[in-house]
């Protein structure tokens, strides 16, 4: 391991400790803590795993609400070479046996209040090993937290870590019929968190409220970036509008994690105006909420988003990168390297779909215990993302859509999701989905199967012809089906019963799907 060059995140929450002493780190409930006292948290953690036995590239799984522990949590992990895995708490206990046993953690920090029930149902069905741990009893009571922290071991130091090793891990959505653990590194976190600052302007003055879940990437973002610039973060268990507005006036709050609903919310519990949220840097919207915030100016508030998933630390293009292009999410992140990739991993031209993959210190290190899926997910040395997209002639990146399967017309592949995405900006259309049915000529051919909107009508020939004035005459439809709703697998469209009912199948690979049967 290079020593010179590692700064890892348990080096960040040190190094404030130092340079940021009286500085408030954490703001939780009735607890605060500057930098030095979140740094002599963590190492008490630290301490007491340490005479557990806990080892490099063991697990601590939080199955929680927000809360500071779960930030103490994470630098501990970090601290002693291991991994955090803050989980989704809105899951039923049988979902939450399956997350268990799959991290096998050496540590669970659960929560009794509110999802106690579940949570202890799921420990008594899971078959992990683990030492639990409860955060939210106090001092004295069996298997405490603060119990855990107040226990007079001493400390000893802490092992080298390699800045490359998996520190973060966080399950994506069961795209396979069971969800997988993104792993992500110190480097991957230390790089997103200073390009993230700097896109929102977080600085060590910034004051975060994390009302949003952090078991998702999406909050947890700019929780890191104002860890890493050694802002304050302030939590709320769960998002409860006139709870937001409180802490916003109290700990003058500069940013926060806000969704539409909740704004209205924020709207309705404020609209006398008792609560002063003129600290808040917040987007544009009603006249109302305009004039109750400041409206942030950063790069990342005037152009928002782009394209990302949590496999690469959240984002992977912006908007705020550059000026606006023909495409839909922005430019590449200067920490990536972006290719857009046909199925035998080959560059395609500008202005043709085809894979994003990705390579660079954000991109994740896999799944956890998923040897297979990250074989093929790390082919040639590059990220596949399983997902598809464009870029445009300015150097713009479009996403298309999820990469499902292949259909092959001759020696054209096409991508049903970009022909899906065609046809439902038809007017008429409510949903549609397509499939490949052999073709003795041509390998495959395309066909639509159609949901109309009620009192809408089309007929088989419109939808063609609105395909051929969007997309390549290759990529259309040769026929059309319509059905009063598409079958569907829970959220997802049951593609093999489509292809049951109207011939589809001779997919690349063989099989219902073929090769491409793997999802993200």
């Amino acid at each position: 391991m290079d020593q010179l060059h590692t700064l890892t995140l348990s080096d960040v929450v040190r190094q404030h400790a130092r340079t940021h002493p009286a500085k408030t780190a954490l703001v939780c409930g009735s607890d605060r803590f500057t930098y030095v006292e979140f740094d002599r948290r963590v190492d008490q953690l630290c301490a007491a795993l340490a005479a557990d036995g806990f080892r490099a590239g063991d697990r601590i799984l939080w199955v929680g609400q927000n809360c500071h522990r779960l930030l103490e949590g994470l630098v501990a992990a970090a601290r002693l070479g291991g991994v955090f895995c803050p989980v989704n708490w809105r899951q039923s206990a049988e979902e939450l046996v399956f997350v268990i046993d799959d991290v096998d953690a050496a540590l669970v920090i659960w929560q009794d209040a509110e999802i106690g029930s579940v949570v202890e149902a799921a420990r008594r069905a899971a078959t992990s090993g683990a030492r639990w741990l409860c955060h939210d009893r106090p001092v004295g009571a069996p298997d405490s937290y603060e119990t855990y922290l107040d226990a007079p071991v001493p400390l000893g130091a802490a092992p080298p870590v390699d800045p490359d090793d998996s520190v973060l891990m966080m399950y994506t959505a069961a795209f396979e019929g069971r969800p997988n653990g993104a792993l992500l590194s110190h480097r991957a976190v230390v790089s997103q968190s200073v390009l993230m600052a700097m896109l929102q302007e977080v600085t060590s003055e910034y004051i975060y409220l994390n009302s949003g879940p952090l078991f998702h990437i999406a909050t947890f973002m700019t929780t890191l970036a104002t860890l890493q610039m050694g802002g304050t973060n302030v939590f709320t268990r769960r998002v409860d509008a006139e709870e937001v507005c409180r802490l916003i006036d109290e700990e003058r709050c500069t940013g926060a994690f806000l969704i539409g609903p909740t704004i209205d919310q924020i709207l309705a519990a404020n609209a006398d105006r008792r609560f002063d949220l003129k600290s808040l840097r917040a987007f544009p919207g009603k006249p109302e909420w305009n004039d109750m915030v400041t409206l942030d100016t950063s790069p990342w508030a005037k152009r928002p988003a782009g394209y990302g998933q949590t496999e690469v630390m959240g984002m992977a293009t912006f908007n705020a990168i550059g000026p606006p292009g023909a495409g839909t999410s922005g430019r590449p992140s200067p920490l990536v390297q972006l290719q857009i990739v046909d199925p035998d991993g080959a560059q395609v031209a500008d202005g043709e779909t085809g894979e994003i993959v990705l390579r660079g210190p954000t991109v994740g290190n896999g799944y956890h215990n998923r040897a297979e899926l990250n074989a093929h997910r790390m082919a040639g040395g590059w990220w596949h993302t399983n997902d598809l997209g464009r870029r445009e002639l300015d150097g713009t990146v479009s996403f298309v859509g999820p990469k499902t399967r292949i259909v092959k017309s001759a020696a054209e592949n096409i991508y049903p999701a970009e022909v899906e995405a065609c046809i439902a900006r038809h007017p008429a259309v409510k949903e549609c989905a397509i499939i490949g049915v052999p073709d003795k000529v041509w390998t495959q051919s395309v066909k639509a199967i159609v949901v109309l909107l009620d009192g809408k009508a089309a007929d088989a020939e419109e939808i063609i012809e609105h395909c051929r004035r969007s997309i390549a005459s290759y990529k259309k439809p040769r026929s059309v089906e319509f059905m009063a709703a598409l079958p569907r697998n829970g959220w997802a469209v049951d593609y093999d019963s489509l292809d049951s009912l109207f011939g589809g199948g001779g997919y690349p690979g063989g099989g219902a799907a073929g090769s491409e049967k793997l999802k993200r």
